[in-house]
């Protein structure tokens, strides 16, 4: 998945987040608008609901934009992580901004009660913001298809374990976000037939366990990611297979990768050289071993090998079998 996402580039990426803050922005001040005029507290849960995600999507922003900077002398691996702790504060951003305010106006309006006003000005924002965030959601859910397609891996399991958590986010959103609409739309059409305000209530607080969840998952991923996560089982098999079928490696005797961003990883190996290779051998083989990775993998980056004594030779030695 780290491969797909260094032949597609971060440009795309940028453009769907783009594409939906700029959505999300005009429907957040729509959705406003009805909700005072027609009184809903389902409608200005879904203000609410647009405004963390037009934050979200200026968090996710700057998380693309810091993550490209190359890597210098204070931080020798770059700043690729750093998107992460920037996707981190959009969940949060999305928890606090949405899901707390539309839980808290839904339990209000369930005791306290709202007048509800005239729902018609609410009906014709929901219907454009339907159309405009299914056109955020298409173009997200078309880059996302689009790498999953390259690697061979159904769209589901790409969605769930890209590294690119900006798509990633930018999908659950909008994805929320039309259910947020119908949900909200169930609360004011409730009302309308019943004249109980206990609908829209109701809606608020779909709403509101609506962005929970979404803020729990993608909150989830991106601190897996800065934990560290490695590449992919197949993947590193692969790796393993084509260090092992460098000239003078006897054995791969431990292999760490680390996911660093969409187009970046980190490999590391204890590798066991022929014991009758010289320096200048084993040296050339480390040289080859980086470049048949870089070839086979391009989003490896870095490669680091630590020539290491194999398990029957510490025996001879009286080592232990594994430092």
């Amino acid at each position: 998945m780290v491969e797909a996402a260094e032949q597609n580039g971060g440009g795309e990426s940028t453009f769907t987040v783009i594409v939906a803050a700029v959505a999300n922005l005009g429907i957040a001040l729509a959705k406003a608008v009805a909700g005072v005029i027609s009184g809903s507290s389902a409608m200005l849960s879904e203000a609410a609901h647009s405004v963390a995600d037009t934050v979200t999507e200026v968090l996710l922003l700057t998380a693309l934009k810091r993550s490209e900077k190359p890597a210098d002398e204070d931080h020798p691996l770059g700043y690729g992580p750093e998107r992460y702790i920037w996707a981190l504060l959009a969940a949060v951003a999305t928890f606090v901004g949405g899901a707390v305010f539309s839980i808290y106006d839904g339990i209000h309006t369930l005791v306290a009660g709202e007048e509800l006003g005239d729902p018609l000005v609410s009906y014709i924002v929901l219907a454009v913001a339907f159309v405009l965030e299914g056109y955020s959601l298409r173009t997200g859910a078309r880059q996302a298809r689009g790498e999953a397609e390259r690697i061979g891996a159904p769209f589901k399991r790409y969605l769930r374990h890209t590294p690119d958590t900006a798509v990633k986010a930018v999908v659950m959103e909008d994805s929320a976000a039309l259910i947020g609409l119908l949900f909200a739309a169930g609360g004011l059409l409730g009302g309308q037939l019943t004249g109980s305000d206990v609908w829209d209530g109701i809606a608020s607080l779909c709403i509101g366990g609506l962005l929970l969840y979404v803020a729990w998952v993608l909150g989830r991923s991106n601190a897996e990611l800065l934990i560290g996560r490695p590449l992919p089982k197949p993947t590193r098999e692969r790796i393993r297979a084509e260090l092992l079928a460098v000239e003078h490696v006897e054995a791969v005797l431990e292999l760490t990768t680390l996911v660093q961003g969409p187009r970046e990883a980190l490999v590391a190996a204890k590798v066991d050289f022929r014991d009758v290779s010289t320096a200048a051998q084993i040296e050339w083989a480390c040289e080859q071993a980086e470049q048949r990775l870089r070839e086979a993998f391009p989003a490896v980056s870095r490669v680091y090998l630590d020539p290491t004594p194999g398990y029957a030779q510490r025996r001879t030695e009286g080592l232990n079998p594994w430092p």
